[in-house]
């Protein structure tokens, strides 16, 4: 399979200390495309969400053997499965009803046990140990919440590590951990090796957090995966944007991160769209914002 010339900048990406990758469905839900346009910026990486319109905890037996031929043909490695668990209301304290993105999948906390099975199934079938989790959806005091997620988020970690496998839980401004330190203070409670975190500057902005110096200072040491999304002020409400055009402050954060010897994986995930909604363009152009950023830290 071929993409055409159009599709790719003349942007490479030269050798950089961490596992550089990007969310799949964010360029196509064709894993096809998607691996292609990786090789065509040389990224060894990549994190799994959806196949070809489902969410990889929906997708086939023959689906999911699919993904690994495309993965071994493209020689991709699979850094991170972000999996829906935790992403549902916590049965002691529904959250308030409102729009929320579930990225195809619909579950409850009965399906949990379940969800952790089949996670665990998916680690050892792609060959990476970190599975992406959340903290329930957010509910009005999360402080009350705050001691029924961090049991629920023991006993998976107590799973995760019978399964030798790592959960990383994704702070989300909709979920209960939404920022860095929030993030850090739930980590640190639970205290194993097999929850760990996944830090996201972006997602903690939305609620008021700096990125760098306040979030990283948080989250530094914690976390074994990053993803990478940046947003801005619009008419009062934040929207997504290219990355390096909004308030993440990535330069900064790709410095600490590089100072401290972080060795990690990190993922584009920009949510950003432009406005023809191009889904494989918008992650074109983040992407070679970022190599851009990425280069500019490394002279």
């Amino acid at each position: 399979m071929s993409l055409p010339a159009w599709v790719f900048g003349q942007n490479r990406n030269p050798k950089f200390p961490w596992k550089l990758g990007v969310v799949t469905d964010e360029i196509s839900q064709d894993l096809e495309w998607a691996l292609e346009f990786l090789r065509n910026y040389s990224l060894q990486y990549c994190e799994l969400r959806e196949l070809w319109g489902k969410n990889i905890m929906n997708a086939s037996p023959e689906e999911l053997e699919r993904a690994k031929k495309l993965l071994r043909k493209y020689a991709v490695r699979v850094s991170n499965i972000a999996l829906p668990i935790f992403k549902y209301d916590l049965p002691e304290m529904p959250a308030p009803a409102s729009q929320r993105d579930v990225f195809r999948a619909q579950f409850t906390d009965h399906d949990t046990e379940r969800l952790l099975e089949k996670a665990a199934q998916l680690s050892h079938f792609f060959n990476t140990p970190l599975v992406r989790i959340f903290s329930y959806w957010r509910v009005e005091d999360p402080e009350k919440a705050y001691p029924f997620v961090r049991d629920r988020l023991a006993r998976a970690a107590e799973v995760a590590r019978r399964n030798a496998m790592v959960l990383v839980l994704e702070n989300e401004h909709t979920c209960n951990v939404g920022t860095g330190r929030e993030l850090a203070r739930m980590l640190k409670a639970v205290n194993s090796p097999h929850l760990r975190g996944v830090w996201d500057p972006g997602n903690a902005a939305t609620m008021g957090e700096a990125p760098y110096p306040d979030g990283y200072q948080a989250v530094r040491g914690l976390f074994d995966h990053m993803h990478v999304k940046d947003l801005l002020k619009d008419s009062g409400k934040w929207a997504w944007a290219p990355v390096g055009q909004g308030v993440a402050n990535f330069p900064a954060v790709f410095k600490a991160l590089a100072r401290d010897g972080y060795s990690g994986s990190i993922s584009l995930e920009t949510h950003y769209r432009r406005a023809d909604g191009n889904r494989l363009e918008s992650t074109r152009e983040s992407l070679e914002s970022l190599l851009k950023i990425l280069r500019e830290t490394a002279a």
